[in-house]
């Protein structure tokens, strides 16, 4: 078995011809979960999006290494048949396409599952609805996290888990990524998480095993998430941006 998961060397990225990743090297070991900290457009989502090969992200220079295989030049679908997915911080409404309809196509076994899984999770009720159409925050999160279960994927992207989650809600979303990425499972872990967030609240529910901060498209530092996550709340981005004119004399 590979022990890393997956490995970005040297990566540079472009969106329609403006720059947004430069240099990005990180490298996530089978069974870790890691975390991006970030203020939003400092290119946390284009990393994810350039990892998953949304075709927009023109990748410059570097590879992308899925399982010690370089994927680079895939497109998104063979991704997601080699075992990543991705829940996208702002899912399209599909009209006229149930919620069960969908977890049907994905699932690798029979419609039971889907059931169980909804009804632990407080979500049977939405699997006749149209996919995301009048979904609110929380529900559009319930909804990606439960395609994301019933595909099982052994790497998963997650953009801003919290973002739009009431109190109600984001408990119950932190358990369902727990679950996602066998968080409860103390030994031999098979699935590896990359988390994006700008406020770093989803580390009070979902533990991670490393951290970055990423500013202007580089990924500038990386340590104890926690650790990270108390300085920007004490000091802000503006406290990293002091901290890294202090280490370059």
């Amino acid at each position: 078995m590979v022990e890393n998961l997956l490995e970005v060397k040297d990566l540079w990225v472009e969106v329609e011809g403006r720059e947004v990743l430069r240099g990005i090297n990180l490298t996530i070991p089978l069974g870790e979960t890691h975390i991006i900290f970030g203020r939003n457009g400092s290119g946390k989502t284009s990393l994810l999006m350039t990892i998953m090969g949304f075709p927009t992200y023109k990748v410059k220079h570097g590879q992308i290494l899925f399982k010690g295989e370089d994927i680079t030049k895939m497109p998104p679908y063979e991704r997601a048949k080699k075992g990543i997915g991705i829940m996208f911080q702002r899912p399209p409404t599909i009209k006229g396409v149930k919620v069960r309809e969908i977890l049907k196509l994905i699932s690798k076994e029979n419609g039971a599952k889907i059931e169980e899984l909804a009804r632990a999770f407080q979500f049977e009720g939405f699997l006749g609805r149209e996919l995301n159409k009048g979904f609110s925050g929380g529900e559009l999160k319930k909804s990606e996290l439960l395609q994301l279960l019933i595909q099982d994927p052994q790497l998963v992207l997650l953009d801003e888990p919290e973002s739009g989650v009431d109190l109600e809600n984001i408990h119950l979303i932190g358990q369902m990524i727990r679950k996602l990425l066998q968080k409860d499972l103390h030994r031999k872990r098979t699935k590896s998480g990359l988390i994006i967030t700008h406020t770093g609240f989803i580390l009070q529910y979902v533990p991670a095993d490393l951290g970055y901060v990423i500013m202007n498209g580089e990924i500038y530092c990386k340590g104890n998430p926690l650790e990270i996550f108390e300085g920007i709340q004490k000091f802000g981005y503006e406290g990293c941006q002091q901290c890294l004119k202090r280490c370059e004399f």
